[in-house]
């Protein structure tokens, strides 16, 4: 049976996506439609690219994840260099290296731009600081002077996941200048409004999978110091939008995976972690689908 996918952001996290696919995978569910932000977006590309949940933990498990923390090179190699360079450059890595093995994994199975597949089969979300909007692409490009069919998917999930300070947000040029890109997270985190809308009539079910807790069953955050005030802000933040949209009404389509714990940008996982991250969300999602009336 076919149904639509959202998958939430997450970082790291989102090794318990892939867990949750295989569940999905297991109960004979196909996507006819997907879409994504941040973690989201890479697991929900690599399902429309045709990979397995077997293949895509095995494509994450063969890669250092250190290998995406590609520093600038300094002429002053000193520690403090690369704060100074995060002023001028943004973010603390490149994101080169990242977008590069998307590019490979998708062009492996055929896929390079938003015209290798069917219209609207895949979005993924980003936030557009220079002009204070959401990005839900390809569908926005226009608005930029970008041909859809042309834009590279790769620089798209980059795009849905370049966290502000961490990797380098994405440059893109329009007809007035230069446009700053960064994480779709920032003001979309889990975009299950593409397919489930109110007083709109679904075209099949839409099942959600989002890296936290049940609404109602969320630990309050604990804030004695700048530094978590700073954490509690955005998260809060980037969490606001999608809480208020999620009601009774969609927490039934919606796998919910506390992944408590683990800091989204923690890349030296042991395997152990990794395994443990990819076996709770079979569990979650094998524990939700049991009783998921769609």
């Amino acid at each position: 049976m076919y149904i639509d996918g959202v998958f939430s952001g997450g970082g790291i996290k989102g090794l318990a996506l892939i867990g949750a696919y295989q569940a999905i995978e297991k109960r004979g569910l196909r996507f006819k439609r997907l879409a994504g932000t941040s973690a989201g977006s890479i697991i929900a590309s690599f399902i429309a690219a045709g990979y397995t949940s077997k293949e895509i933990f095995q494509l994450i498990e063969e890669i250092s994840l250190e290998k995406f923390m590609d520093e600038r090179m300094a002429w002053i190699p000193l520690p403090v260099t690369k704060w100074i360079l995060l002023y001028w450059k943004l973010g603390l890595y490149k994101g080169k290296e990242f977008e590069q093995w998307i590019e490979s994994k998708l062009a492996a199975k055929g896929l390079r731009t938003f015209g290798d597949l069917p219209w609207q089969s895949l979005r993924v979300i980003a936030s557009d600081l220079t002009n204070g909007r959401l990005i839900v692409i390809p569908d926005d490009l226009n608005h930029y002077g970008i041909n859809p069919e042309n834009f590279s998917l790769a620089k798209a999930i980059r795009m849905s996941c370049s966290l502000p300070y961490f990797f380098e947000p994405v440059r893109i040029k329009d007809g007035s200048g230069q446009t700053i890109v960064v994480d779709g997270g920032v003001l979309s985190n889990f975009p299950m409004w593409l397919f489930d809308r109110e007083n709109v009539k679904k075209q099949r079910p839409v099942l959600g999978i989002k890296l936290s807790h049940h609404m109602n069953e969320r630990p309050k955050k604990r804030i004695k110091n700048a530094i978590q005030m700073f954490g509690a802000l955005f998260e809060t933040m980037k969490d606001a939008h999608d809480a208020r949209y999620i009601s009774r009404k969609h927490e039934k389509n919606i796998i919910f995976i506390p992944t408590e714990g683990i800091v989204s940008t923690e890349f030296k996982l042991t395997e152990k972690k990794k395994r443990l991250l990819y076996e709770l969300g079979y569990e979650k999602a094998e524990h939700f689908l049991s009783t998921w009336c769609y």
